[in-house]
């Protein structure tokens, strides 16, 4: 039989669902940021626990299409690292910003790693369900996040989100001098 009958040989997903799933999950920086995303929504304790996570997916899928469509952004490499750097040392420092900085700071981040993902997508899958996908695996691991914060209060008798803080503002400030 010829080699034409077998439709996939590449490696991975092959549609845009999946492919898109997959590449928050692909990179350390990504699933990090993610996390801590919903470590600091975690340790709000108010209506900004769910508030903050549906923001960042929001304006994540905006930065996608920006993205997609190839339109510069050239900081968004730079704002992803950065996003590593602030969430960790919110974290490890446990500060609380105002609601409005809060968004603001989230909704930068967001759009940088939307943009990453966008920028990234394959020629050959579709647009809408590769950024469905992207958004869902972000959503999910916000909510690792939340859950981990959860986990931490209730084991109060280490400061475990403090150190997840360090140990994700460390990596970012690794990336940076790299």
């Amino acid at each position: 039989m010829p080699s034409l009958v077998f439709a996939h040989t590449g490696a991975g997903p092959h549609n845009g669902l999946l492919h898109g799933f997959s590449h928050p999950l692909s990179g350390l920086d990504h699933v990090l940021a993610m996390i801590a995303v919903g470590l600091w929504a975690g340790q709000a304790h108010s209506r900004i626990i769910w508030l903050i996570p549906l923001i960042f997916v929001t304006v994540m899928g905006v930065g996608g299409l920006l993205g997609m469509i190839t339109l510069p952004i050239a900081f968004a490499e730079y704002g992803i690292t950065l996003s590593l750097l602030v969430l960790g040392t919110l974290l490890a420092c446990r500060k609380h910003l105002p609601l409005g900085a809060s968004i603001v700071l989230i909704g930068l981040f967001a759009l940088c790693h939307g943009y990453a993902h966008g920028s990234e997508m394959p020629q050959n899958v579709s647009i809408f369900p590769y950024a469905a996908g992207f958004m869902l695996a972000t959503l999910l691991l916000h909510i690792c996040g939340i859950a981990l914060s959860m986990l931490f209060r209730k084991f109060s008798g280490v400061n475990w989100a403090r150190f997840s803080g360090i140990v994700i503002a460390f990596y970012g400030g690794f990336l940076m001098i790299q």
